[in-house]
């Protein structure tokens, strides 16, 4: 399995990117939101990657970074959902844009993407909403202060919503409550997210 690239581009056009690693050129499906983020053409890049093997075809996918890559895998998952319809969907939403629309239930936001109608944006968040479900805790939660010493959280209202918008992007409970400290549980989901985020990609 093919965990990242880096190399140099040598092409791109719309949803793909070609980065040569060692002489050979992989072609890689991508989001226009990854795309956006990558160099030009002859200078350096980083994608993580996730191969799609299918009885006809074998397709390499590369994202900018590994929530766009863990909320691509979640969204093949859904039935009706390929590698196409998810690109589709996170070159116009971002993870955490998909992840809160999941957790809030806003269907209408997914079918910005095209090819996503109503019927399979509703079975997108009821899918993913019960991946997610148990993961997400009841009651409180412990988070660790700099002392040390845990805090208890209610894991209810925007913290349990950003749990669960967290989760959609593969963070469980136990990695992203240590980050949540300090935060303030009143503040909007999106904005508890952006901090948490914030705070991982600090460590």
């Amino acid at each position: 399995m093919i965990y990242s690239l880096n190399g140099t581009i040598i092409h791109n056009e719309p949803n793909a990117v070609v980065i040569e690693c060692g002489g050979v050129g992989y072609k890689c499906l991508t989001t226009m939101n990854t795309m956006s983020k990558l160099p030009a053409v002859g200078e350096k890049a980083m994608v993580y990657t996730h191969m799609i093997v299918r009885e006809d075809s074998v397709e390499l996918c590369g994202f900018a970074d590994t929530s766009e890559l863990n909320c691509f895998k979640l969204l093949t998952t859904i039935s009706g959902v390929g590698a196409k319809v998810a690109v589709a969907i996170l070159s116009v939403l971002t993870p955490e844009q998909v992840a809160l629309s999941v957790s809030t239930g806003d269907s209408k936001t997914l079918t910005k993407a095209s090819g996503v109608g109503n019927k399979l944006a509703q079975r997108i968040i009821l899918e993913l909403k019960d991946k997610v479900k148990n993961i997400v805790p009841s009651g409180t939660i412990n988070i660790s202060a700099p002392s040390g010493m845990n805090t208890a959280v209610p894991a209810s209202g925007n913290i349990e919503k950003a749990l669960g918008a967290l989760a959609v992007l593969g963070y469980s409970p136990d990695e992203v409550t240590p980050f949540m400290q300090g935060i303030d549980p009143t503040l909007p989901v999106e904005k508890i997210i952006g901090e948490t985020l914030k705070a991982i990609g600090t460590k």
